[in-house]
């Protein structure tokens, strides 16, 4: 296996997480996280941010056939996880150290990410590199 089909496969896999945890928020709501959270408003959020995060990765799996063309879409969806994770990470200092479910999904979104996104950057690179040495075969004369 080389290293742009390992990519594929982590991305493919990883995106697992994203989509699991949205369709689980979006499905059961707060409670499912919490149980006894009342608030109705409350609830209707968390299930728009699940949506948003179930959403996230499926983008994330739209990436992976021509991952190396996919820089963009891959970088852009690297910042909003990455803004996620700042925001999660202020909470922290805000309010205090949240569950280990949390500190896992902070893991993932301030340092698994960011990783996968300079690996993908440096797939991209070998194969741009790699296209630049091939012979250019012109129309037949």
């Amino acid at each position: 296996m080389n290293e742009r089909q390992a990519l594929q496969r982590v991305v493919a896999v990883g995106a697992v997480i994203p989509v699991t945890a949205g369709l689980y928020g979006v499905l059961f709501g707060v409670n499912g996280l919490s149980p006894g959270v009342e608030s109705v408003s409350t609830d209707s959020h968390f299930r728009y941010l699940s949506g948003l995060l179930a959403g996230i990765g499926i983008l994330f799996w739209t990436c992976v056939p021509g991952i190396e063309a996919k820089g963009r879409l891959f970088r852009f969806l690297t910042l909003v996880v990455v803004l996620g994770g700042l925001a999660r990470l202020l909470g922290l200092y805000l309010t205090g150290i949240p569950s280990l479910t949390m500190l896992g999904a902070l893991g993932m979104e301030l340092v698994v990410t960011p990783l996968l996104c300079l690996w993908q950057m440096r797939v991209a690179t070998r194969a741009r590199d790699a296209a630049a040495t091939l012979p250019d075969h012109g129309p037949d004369v």
